[in-house]
């Protein structure tokens, strides 16, 4: 059997704050509570899990310099409406809706841990 992808988990210090954000930012709703919850969105499912469930489950898997950076893509309708309730809401933004060369159009964000967020249309 092929590796299917279902989704990616983030670590974090703050679980129900981290999986709020995601599902406002989304859309949707959160399943679970602390140390582990997740938004389904179509396709794959975000979940979130606390740093101390993490090291529980993996001695050392939390060791500094262990995390990695990333950035989540979401593919989404109405960019620049959704650039707007997101300046609206408070939330920083990176960079403001730009089309890049290879057609998609896309607006940047932090999410309060600071990973970055992507969220674009294609053109």
């Amino acid at each position: 059997m092929q590796p299917h992808f279902t989704g990616i988990s983030l670590i974090t210090d703050d679980v129900p704050s981290l999986a709020a954000f995601y599902a406002a930012l989304l859309g949707t709703h959160v399943e679970g509570g602390d140390p582990f919850a997740r938004v389904a969105v179509p396709g794959a499912e975000l979940s979130f899990f606390s740093a101390q469930g993490m090291e529980s489950m993996v001695p050392g898997s939390e060791a500094a310099g262990t995390r990695g950076g990333l950035t989540l893509e979401f593919r989404v309708t109405e960019v620049d409406a959704r650039h707007e309730r997101l300046l609206s809401q408070g939330v920083p933004v990176l960079k403001s809706p730009t089309t890049q060369p290879w057609g998609r159009r896309s607006v940047w964000l932090r999410d309060p841990d600071g990973n970055i967020v992507n969220l674009y249309q294609d053109a």
